[in-house]
């Protein structure tokens, strides 16, 4: 919000993917005057009977971070490809990986990410008052913050579409770009 009021604009379309999601999700709660549509990606409504990661994919997440570089990029290819789905790319995630070691090495940041997502707390009974044109876009193979999160979020945002891929992970292959950035731009069209 203070990034749009800097900028002078009074209302945005806004896309949030996993704890982005949440994200946007508070802003159209606590801000419904400053949100013109809202996209939630891979993300969940914060019960926690709903969108739990499988398996012992967040003790991956959780697990020490190397301080090497090599073994550090090495260990994030591995998480992305526990948590892609089928549609994994392996140079795409080395590429990513690469970038964000070089741009910024914060090993506990990801304990900060869970913890900032566990103290936000379960959204869902306000996200049944919003009266914003929303979107959920969630994949199937998604074992980070599975389908459940993805389907009660959309059943708690009133008039809000669900569009699921059966291939998707907790990623965004590029195979399916065009069918997000339409489901994106639908949601826009609508609320104009």
């Amino acid at each position: 919000i203070a990034v749009l009021d800097h900028l002078g604009i009074e209302q945005a379309h806004v896309v949030g993917a996993s704890m982005g999601g949440m994200i946007v999700q508070t802003m159209a709660i606590e801000h419904p005057t400053r949100v013109a549509s809202l996209t939630s990606i891979m993300s969940t409504t914060g019960s926690p009977s709903v969108g739990q990661a499988e398996g012992d994919t967040l003790m991956q997440l959780m697990a020490p971070v190397p301080e090497e570089r090599e073994a550090a990029i090495e260990r994030s290819v591995k998480i992305s490809e526990a948590i892609s789905g089928p549609l994994f790319d392996e140079a795409r995630s080395r590429a990513i990986a690469e970038f964000h070691h070089d741009r910024s090495f914060h090993p506990v940041g990801v304990a900060h990410q869970m913890a900032a997502i566990i103290a936000s707390g379960d959204r869902t009974d306000r996200l049944r008052e919003l009266d914003v044109a929303a979107v959920v876009i969630h994949g199937e193979a998604d074992p980070l913050v599975t389908i459940s999160g993805g389907v009660a979020t959309a059943d708690a945002i009133p008039g809000a579409e669900l569009v699921r891929f059966a291939e998707m992970g907790h990623d965004m292959p590029e195979k399916i770009w065009p069918d997000i950035a339409d489901a994106i731009e639908g949601v826009a069209r609508r609320a104009s």
